[in-house]
């Protein structure tokens, strides 16, 4: 399947990683020009043999382009069409677990995340501090779509992930191989500044209302929360994933 990226950042981040799943980048002739993210885009494009199409600036243009995205996104100056990341296996991404000391890692797991800006943001975070994979629930969870591809700015190509049925068989599944499964709740006892950083940790997110599910609690090694020192008690869950995987990844 193809989605429609907007972001000049997701384009260049797949024509840099996968250029054969990139089939068609379309400029608006009038404004594309002088925007220099997508002119890269362009120049990577055409090194790559990936159609670059420049539209004629009409307003019978304009219109079709409003009709084509107003039941989606507003359309942007230029967009891409590019095929969707293949996904990883628990397998393959749990494969790269190590015991040493100098190479341990941190996994992500979704327990039914629905806002793609927030999935977007956990993403792009992410990939920027390394983590080694994510792992996603298939059911009442956000679809990977553009939306969450462009928030990310290139996190979907630097990350793997998986998509699962069933979030506690996966969590077993890292367990076997040498994880420990962190919970977050905000009705944790332990702060997450307590938490031993001598081991490789599967990290559960939990839904931006409901928090984690029992049966992923149940599946949890520990659990932890960050707590406040000022007036606001709770944080987005996009922002609380940033800080905690700041924590265990340390400096990028």
């Amino acid at each position: 399947m193809s989605l429609i990226l907007q972001n000049p950042h997701s384009v260049l981040a797949a024509l840099n990683s996968r250029p054969g799943d990139v089939t068609e980048v379309r400029f608006h002739a009038d404004v594309a020009t002088g925007h220099s993210a997508w002119k890269e885009v362009a120049d990577v494009a055409r090194a790559n043999g990936v159609p670059v199409v420049f539209n004629a600036s009409t307003q019978s243009g304009r219109r079709k382009s409003k009709q084509q995205h107003q039941k989606t996104r507003r359309p942007g100056i230029a967009e891409a069409r590019v095929r969707e990341c293949p996904e990883s296996s628990p397998d393959e991404m749990f494969a790269t677990a190590d015991s040493s000391p100098d190479h341990y890692g941190l996994w992500l797991a979704f327990d039914q995340i629905q806002d793609p800006h927030n999935a977007g943001a956990i993403f792009r975070t992410a990939a920027f501090f390394g983590v080694r994979g994510i792992v996603m629930t298939k059911d009442r969870s956000v679809p990977l779509n553009a939306t969450v591809y462009d928030i990310a700015c290139g996190g979907l190509e630097g990350v793997p992930f998986t998509l699962q049925s069933n979030l506690a068989r996966t969590l077993k599944v890292a367990k076997d191989a040498g994880l420990w499964v962190l919970g977050t709740s905000e009705h944790a006892e332990e702060n997450a500044e307590n938490i031993p950083l001598d081991r490789n940790w599967l990290l559960v997110l939990g839904n931006e209302e409901k928090g984690l599910r029992r049966l992923s609690l149940e599946h949890c090694d520990m659990t932890c929360a960050l707590k406040p020192s000022g007036v606001v008690t709770s944080l987005n869950v996009s922002v609380a994933a940033g800080i905690l995987i700041a924590r265990f990844c340390g400096s990028p």
